[in-house]
């Protein structure tokens, strides 16, 4: 029997309640009810890759939790998944099902008044949404990540997901044949998984490593190995310890363990969703991080792993290489990580690194050696200015000179500023503006993997430039900068932004300017007038109701 209070009134609620009758209907005898309730929150969906193989996952860590003697019980929770929901109206849906898998989460552990969860997913929203859940709720809880996906190849050329989307602009270009066109969409993805660079999956999966909230060594796994379903188990089995312990989340996530999470976003080229999401799991535990925390991070941790999007590898690589275990102890080791934080195994992070190395191998060139790595400073910047007084978030990795001035070009939606690159319209030194696409405006932040991939695709990367207050993929590098704040559906200046004015995007002064002056801006905010919402009814009106500005995390429960 757990051995914390909470535990024990349950425990003794059902039995001396009628409920233990339909417990005896899903398979409790009467020993069970002395056991530890533990919920597995399963995302098992066969409509995408990084979903579909969590079944096996869930099966292994079920039996897992029966032989420690918990009485594991299942269910459900929805995904949205962006590689296929990229450019289409269901995109939008994206965003808003991290409020509703935290939500989903929250009803059925605390609605069945759970002892413990144990929370397996893959796409994107998945992490953030059940780490939210873990945080809001406090009861002892995991995350398994369901594993990457392995590396297509084409013609001698790894592929990851956003090989299509790139050769969609190359081909329209002329710069790619038919064959490998075909190719590359037929290869891209050869098993389950989630998208295998580090992009927002495999970042949030590694950041939950240094957080201390999955087990170190499992968030580089590839789906389908075996090692994936091991590692499925020892979760399980550490999560009842945890249960023994009332080891619960607040415990683990504080101010210095997400401290530790940026600082492995940063060393690994992670991706800009880390921003929204670590403000939002943040605002769940109650712990005070802001945006300006992101930049104070980023200054002091250098990029030391070469991979994709803007480097040469993928996860795969990366974990033969040694991981995230490998990144946390060079930064322990250079002052950079929190040692005395704690893990869900009861351990510290400094005790769970020891006996790693703090050198990366020298055969592999995926982590840098401290003195040698890819940029000195992390790639993730917090930019400010008259367009965006809140904040906003840059990419910098990849890029030979991070600043660009240059004439608007100006898309009230992401699908009109695809078909303006589509049709050549966008020349070099062009400063594209997608607006109306922010948390309300959207709604939902769309992810403009479309755009900017075929931006990418054409040559154009590195000298057109992209904001927007809607959101990038992992997978998004170049000129871009998104989670512009406050939103043009909320009157931010992103909606006072005319055709040809001339837009400062400069990464190395932190700044983003819309050069016109102010009293020509007072004018244009007088004149300018809130659109119509696009929805209505249903679940995205709702969320354009309760969502609050992405420099907050884009959350609903914000109070």
């Amino acid at each position: 029997m757990p051995n914390n209070r909470r535990s024990r009134i349950i425990t003794q609620g059902f039995a001396r309640s009628p409920n233990r009758a339909m417990l005896r209907a899903v398979g409790f005898d009467d020993g069970d009810f002395d056991k530890p309730i533990v919920g597995v929150a399963n995302g098992h969906s066969t409509m995408n890759p990084c979903n579909a193989g969590i079944q096996p996952l869930v099966d292994r860590a079920m039996a897992a939790l029966t032989s420690a003697d918990a009485k594991p019980q299942v269910f459900g929770f929805p995904t949205v998944t962006d590689g296929i929901g990229m450019g289409t109206e269901g995109m939008k849906y994206s965003l808003v099902s991290r409020e509703v898998i935290a939500d989903a989460i929250e009803v059925a552990v605390m609605g069945q008044c759970m002892d413990g969860v144990l929370c397996v997913g893959g796409c994107d929203k998945n992490m953030p949404g059940a780490m939210m859940a873990l945080a809001r709720m406090n009861v002892p809880g995991i995350f398994v990540y369901a594993g990457t996906i392995k590396p297509g190849t084409w013609k001698g050329q790894t592929l990851t997901i956003v090989s299509p989307f790139e050769a969609v602009g190359a081909f329209a270009a002329g710069k790619m044949s038919q064959e490998d066109f075909d190719g590359i969409e037929r290869n891209a993805c050869p098993t389950v998984g989630a998208c295998g660079g580090q992009y927002t999956a495999n970042t949030m999966s590694s950041s939950f490593e240094a957080l201390g909230m999955s087990l170190l060594g499992s968030s580089q796994l590839a789906s389908p190995d075996p090692e994936k379903a091991d590692s499925a188990a020892a979760s399980a089995q550490t999560l009842v310890n945890a249960i023994k312990l009332d080891l619960k989340p607040r415990d683990i996530i504080t101010r210095k363990s997400i401290e530790n999470a940026i600082a492995v976003v940063m060393a690994t080229g992670g991706s800009t969703n880390a921003v929204l999401h670590y403000l939002a799991i943040a605002a769940a535990a109650e712990v005070e991080w802001t945006i300006d925390d992101f930049e104070r991070v980023r200054q002091r941790v250098p990029v030391l792993c070469d991979l994709k999007p803007s480097g040469r590898f993928v996860a795969v690589d990366f974990n033969l290489a040694g991981g995230v275990p490998q990144v946390l102890k060079m930064l322990l080791v250079h002052g950079l990580l929190h040692g005395e934080c704690m893990t869900i195994t009861g351990r510290t992070m400094g005790q769970e690194l020891d006996g790693i190395d703090e050198n990366p191998r020298a055969d592999q060139e995926v982590i840098r050696p401290w003195n040698r790595p890819m940029y000195p400073q992390g790639h993730l910047t917090i930019l400010k200015g008259n367009l965006a007084p809140e904040g906003c978030v840059a990419k910098i990795t990849g890029l030979k000179n991070p600043s660009i001035t240059g004439p608007a070009r100006v898309f009230d939606s992401e699908p009109a500023a695809l078909d303006a690159i589509m049709a050549r319209a966008i020349q070099p030194g062009d400063v594209m503006v997608i607006r109306y696409e922010g948390p309300k405006g959207g709604p939902g932040m769309q992810e403009m993997l479309a755009p900017t991939s075929a931006l990418i695709g054409q040559g154009l990367g590195e000298s057109v430039g992209l904001i927007t207050d809607g959101r990038f993929s992992g997978g998004t590098w170049g000129m871009v900068v998104g989670h512009v704040a406050p939103e043009a559906y909320v009157g931010g200046t992103i909606a006072l932004v005319h055709e040809g004015d001339s837009i400062t995007i400069d990464a190395h002064r932190r700044l983003i300017e819309l050069n016109v002056d102010a009293g020509e801006l007072a004018r244009r905010r007088a004149q300018w007038k809130a659109p119509a919402p696009r929805y209505t009814r249903g679940l995205l009106a709702k969320y354009m109701k309760l969502v609050s500005t992405a420099s907050l995390g884009a959350i609903t429960d914000g109070g």
